[in-house]
């Protein structure tokens, strides 16, 4: 571990939360997740499920705790659906600064949504087929 990894554990707001430094309106922990709602929240019951280790992002975070996260985010998100109401459910995963990350814990956003809450879905853009297939050529090189 780096000593700027170390760093980062000690300061991390979600590290704090999990280690009780911190308070939070907990819904659900195991051995190795913790689930709690979000401060600022889109729609009130919007979840964040964590890992209880830290690791900055998805991609550095080891396959058999992402399994660990997801179990725990989709029991989360019956629950949230059920607890408000809800319509529907988003859930989502940021991964750095210019896709809204903002802290740097992997976790898992489990918002409520409903038929009329005003936000928007991303638009989606027209692309050639030429620039789709180059696309997916680059990915699967890179895979």
């Amino acid at each position: 571990m780096t000593d700027e990894s170390i760093s980062n554990k000690t300061n991390c707001i979600f590290c704090k939360i999990v280690r009780g430094e911190v308070p939070a309106e907990k819904v659900y922990e195991d051995k190795d997740t913790l689930a709690f709602l979000d401060i600022r929240p889109n729609n009130v019951g919007h979840t964040l499920v964590v890992p209880k280790e830290h690791y900055e992002n998805t991609y550095s975070t080891p396959d058999n705790v992402l399994c660990a996260v997801i179990k725990t985010a989709k029991k989360v998100a019956v629950a949230v659906k059920k607890g408000t109401g809800a319509d529907g459910i988003n859930i989502t995963n940021n991964n750095d600064s210019p896709a809204g990350q903002l802290i740097f814990h992997t976790h898992f956003h489990i918002v409520p949504r409903f038929t009329d809450d005003g936000f928007k879905h991303w638009p989606g853009k027209e692309v050639r087929e030429d620039t789709l297939k180059e696309a997916a050529e680059k990915i699967r090189k890179s895979l």
